[in-house]
């Protein structure tokens, strides 16, 4: 009975003095922090940058996969334990063991954070670790294009102002602004109003909302786009452009004249055309008129 337990006994052992040695000699030593991003919901993969100039087997080596103080994945000679997982990482986690990289299977926001590899290799039966990394998750969700919402009430007047709302859901992480485009006659003027920010409690999502209060040339057409910055490396939404034209009095009086003055001009010719139908007619029918009495 004893001697069954005794691999066990010493397989506990080997973690316990591994994770001693882990925080003794990890803090500090790995100086290069690898960023790596995954989409929510996707396979992460986390690499150990192992080189391997000496071709060790992995057979022949402890691999750990740390973070914090929880185990998120091991390799014992070549054999995957899931003993001392942590109940995070559970059915979770495999290595491609050619590769020295983790995966870890359904990525969410709540994996994000800095992973440790350690590779440990045994000198003289005496725990050695001989290679270790950090890689540091990132989790990225898609925001919904931008939306532009019409909050005015009424029909826009001139030089009333105009009021818009603008709203982004369900991404990750936090977009850095959100900027208004406003455009006519050839020119572009931005404008950076208040972003609201709010955080699903349950999904950790963001959704945001800007809102722009101005008004509106007259006369000229005015586009207004809504611009989502996600930050350098995500890039930005954009809307689609809201196209508004307000046309003052003069313009409408002109506008009145232009289409009723042809529209007058071809009721006076039908008038005029119809009276020559009806003289025509007339004119026949007193001649046919006389012709009936000379018989």
């Amino acid at each position: 009975m004893t001697l069954k337990e005794t691999p066990a006994i010493y397989s506990v052992m080997e973690v316990f003095i591994f994770f001693l040695y882990a925080m003794i000699l990890l803090p500090g030593t790995t100086g290069i922090v690898h960023e790596v991003k995954s989409f929510l919901n996707h396979t992460a993969y986390l690499s150990c940058y192992f080189p391997n100039s000496q071709k060790n087997d992995i057979k022949d080596l402890i691999v750990f996969w740390q973070k914090g103080l929880e185990v998120v994945h091991e390799v014992f000679y070549g054999q995957e334990k899931h003993d001392n997982i942590s109940p995070e990482y559970k059915n979770r986690t495999k290595m491609d063991m050619d590769k020295w990289t983790l995966q870890l299977l359904n990525a969410g926001i709540v994996d994000e954070g800095l992973y440790k590899c350690i590779i440990q290799q045994r000198v003289k039966e005496i725990p050695s670790i001989i290679h270790q990394s950090e890689c540091l998750l990132h989790i990225i969700a898609n925001y919904s294009q931008p939306e532009i919402a019409w909050l005015h009430k009424g029909e826009l007047k001139p030089n009333e102002y105009l009021k818009l709302c603008c709203s982004s859901s369900g991404g990750y992480p936090e977009p850095k602004q959100m900027t208004w485009l406003i455009s006519h006659e050839n020119r572009t003027h931005r404008l950076v109003n208040h972003m609201d920010i709010s955080q699903d409690a349950v999904t950790k999502l963001y959704n945001v909302t800007t809102k722009l209060n101005t008004t509106v040339p007259t006369n000229t057409l005015t586009n207004i786009s809504c611009l989502l910055h996600l930050g350098e490396e995500l890039g930005s939404l954009v809307s689609v452009p809201l196209g508004i034209e307000i046309i003052q009095g003069e313009e409408i009086e002109q506008l009145k004249i232009h289409f009723f003055g042809p529209l007058i001009a071809v009721i006076v010719l039908i008038t005029i055309l119809l009276g020559f139908a009806i003289l025509k007619n007339r004119t026949i029918s007193c001649s046919n008129q006389s012709v009936s009495l000379a018989v």
